[in-house]
């Protein structure tokens, strides 16, 4: 597979201009693959979400470089096509809804790329089948529930028709329903549909169906791996300031009664069949 995005020793300082710059990110180097369900980790501060700014030209490098689909992202000519190759799903959805009424907010990227009328329809239409908020296309965005709020986010991304989606910590606001709803939407946007998804988040179960997972602290990568790889290094992560998927943390306190499991069954389901499987014995 094609690299969608890459990072060349990506230098990142806010206040660059003062006596006293912040760094936050330094010297990243990164592939993201055409396709890809990557996961980027880290706690509050850890440079993720300034990371992710970089993929679609919110933010632009200091230092080093950052390609999308080949494509130089400090080029302003190109700023238009980067952005159509990568859509971007912030935090807080009430900073990305525009319009009154949710057919008209999930229409105004498709707008704004000069497509025929037809086109526009189409496009609006499936993306709010896709998130499930077809039924509501006509009710006022501020009405609706902060699930709903995101999912018209993400529907106004889909409508862009992007090869890429990021997402900076979309489900942080949202309740445990919330967030399941939202990752759902997402995982089927890359199995389903083929989109590069790049989930950025500090909740540890939302990356186990990660293909890859990048963890950051202090402005670098400083693990990187499968979901497997990456969450049976318990103490590593907690010296991070990072927790591991409650299935993780559940077998390491059965081992420490002696009950010598793996660490890598990370999903409910794996879980509990290890468990069930050790008691048989």
């Amino acid at each position: 597979m094609n690299d969608i995005i890459k990072s060349e020793n990506l230098t990142f300082k806010y206040n660059i201009d003062s006596s006293t710059p912040n760094t936050a990110l330094s010297e990243v180097s990164i592939a993201v693959k055409e396709g890809e369900y990557l996961v980027i980790l880290g706690h509050n501060g850890s440079g993720k979400s300034s990371l992710a700014k970089h993929f679609n030209a919110v933010l632009l490098p200091c230092g080093g470089k950052v390609y999308v689909s080949g494509m130089d992202t400090s080029d302003e000519a190109l700023l238009y096509e980067i952005r159509k190759t990568c859509g971007m799903v912030f935090q807080n959805p009430d900073n990305q809804i525009v319009a009154t009424i949710t057919e008209e907010d999930v229409a105004f990227g498709p707008e704004n790329l000069g497509l025929p009328r037809e086109e526009i329809r189409s496009r609006v239409d499936d993306a709010l089948k896709t998130v499930g908020m077809y039924e509501y296309r006509n009710h006022a965005p501020h009405l609706l529930s902060g699930g709903q709020k995101q999912r018209i986010a993400i529907a106004g991304v889909i409508a862009m028709k992007p090869r890429c989606i990021i997402l900076d910590e979309p489900t942080s606001m949202l309740d445990p329903s919330g967030r399941r709803d939202i990752l759902t939407i997402v995982d089927e946007l890359n199995k389903k549909h083929g989109i590069t998804v790049i989930l950025i988040t500090h909740h540890m179960n939302e990356a186990v169906a990660a293909d890859r997972i990048i963890v950051m602290d202090n402005g670098k990568i400083v693990l990187e791996g499968t979901p497997k790889e990456i969450f049976p290094k318990i103490d590593t992560l907690h010296s991070l300031s990072m927790t591991v998927p409650q299935t993780v943390e559940l077998l390491n306190e059965l081992n420490k009664h002696g009950f010598n499991l793996p660490l890598d069954k990370i999903t409910v389901e794996e879980c509990a069949d290890i468990i069930s499987e050790k008691l048989k014995r």
